[in-house]
């Protein structure tokens, strides 16, 4: 099993723009966030898939942590 951190940002026409960082330049589209999750679920199983035919490592996640920091302006 594999473990990807991924990121939505929300785009100001509408939607949202996925990257997943452990893997470059795996990026895709969500109107919303259910189709957001969906979409980068199929985003990171074509770019597995790519990996896997050219016979490279699979990066993943999964000795990765995240930490999330809010400061208020000074």
């Amino acid at each position: 099993m594999y473990t990807y951190k991924i990121h939505l940002n929300k785009l100001s026409e509408g939607g949202f723009a996925i990257s997943v960082p452990a893997l470059p330049g795996c990026l895709t589209y969500g109107e919303n966030i259910d189709e957001a999750m969906s979409m980068a679920m199929e985003a990171i199983e074509l770019y597995l898939e790519e990996l896997r035919e050219r016979g490279e490592d699979i990066p993943d996640d999964s000795n990765t942590l995240e930490y999330s920091i809010n400061l208020e302006p000074a």
